[in-house]
């Protein structure tokens, strides 16, 4: 039987964690949710968070008939996870933990930085995530970075200009406080667009980890354990890029109000066009 994966994110920058999901699983069905009319959460308080973001897991696991969800929100992870769990019957992930361990597999000296949005950084959930995997965290917001990848500016000379200064603070930062970080973790869902430039640009032996990656591996692992296949969901064409296998993936995206812009952008996101995006009332 052909599994619903229901993913959500407040925008479409979740879109990289469904890019590296359909790569893995390309057998599955796929509904995205991307709460566009009720962006950005990270000026919400926890509750209204919790609020929308539940709001959001139910549409997808009752009209959607999603078995899983991914919650491909920072903001969402860090301040509604728990609420979203108790609110729904499924299995839910969100795309901190993953990050976090996935730090620590990479990790030697136990030190990591994180680059993330102002909302994320404030959650303080990575730096505690991985606190309890034994590592020291140090937080940096990076808030210029998200439109400049909705400009498209992925690798015009300013944004590398941004993410040299916005590294240079951080690893001063780092030294002063003692840290010998070798590990870089990409707190926001945009940043996988950036991943290349970033690598350059990080100082030499800092490995730079893509929490949709991550997150994607995590998926997986989660899906198939709950499932417990005779045969693996794991895709054979694991290691291509989307649209070299030969399985033809079904995903419907939604959103709450911007339509335009998430077809507009949404492609960029998730290396393919995002077809037609279906608006929904979360609030009717």
């Amino acid at each position: 039987m052909t599994p619903t994966i229901g993913v959500f994110d407040s925008g479409f920058g979740g879109l990289t964690v469904l890019r590296a999901l359909v790569r893995r699983l390309p057998q599955a069905r796929f509904a995205f949710l991307g709460d566009t009319a009720r962006l950005p959460y990270g000026s919400k308080s926890r509750r209204t968070i919790a609020r929308y973001a539940v709001q959001s897991a139910q549409f997808l696991v009752r009209e959607q008939r999603a078995e899983f969800l991914v919650i491909a929100c920072n903001t969402a992870s860090a301040l509604a996870l728990e609420a979203i769990q108790e609110a729904v019957p499924v299995p839910v992930l969100g795309v901190i933990q993953p990050g976090a361990h996935s730090a620590r597999a990479a990790s030697r000296s136990g030190d990591v930085l994180v680059i993330a949005t102002d909302a994320t950084v404030h959650s303080h959930a990575y730096a505690a995530a991985c606190h309890a995997l034994n590592l020291r965290a140090l937080e940096k917001a990076c808030p210029l970075l998200v439109p400049l990848v909705e400009e498209g500016w992925i690798a015009h000379p300013v944004t590398e200009q941004v993410i040299r200064i916005y590294l240079d603070e951080l690893t001063t930062d780092a030294a002063a406080q003692g840290f010998c970080p070798d590990t870089l973790v990409l707190g926001c869902t945009h940043y996988p667009l950036l991943r290349s430039l970033i690598e350059r640009l990080s100082p030499a032996g800092i490995a730079v980890i893509d929490s949709a990656e991550s997150t994607a591996d995590a998926a997986v692992q989660l899906i198939n354990g709950v499932r417990k296949p005779r045969r693996s969901m794991l895709d054979p064409f694991s290691g291509s890029k989307v649209g070299e296998n030969t399985v033809q993936t079904e995903i419907r995206c939604f959103a709450t109000d911007s339509v335009e812009k998430f077809e507009r952008l949404g492609s960029r996101f998730l290396g393919r066009p995002v077809g037609k995006v279906e608006i929904i009332d979360l609030d009717g």
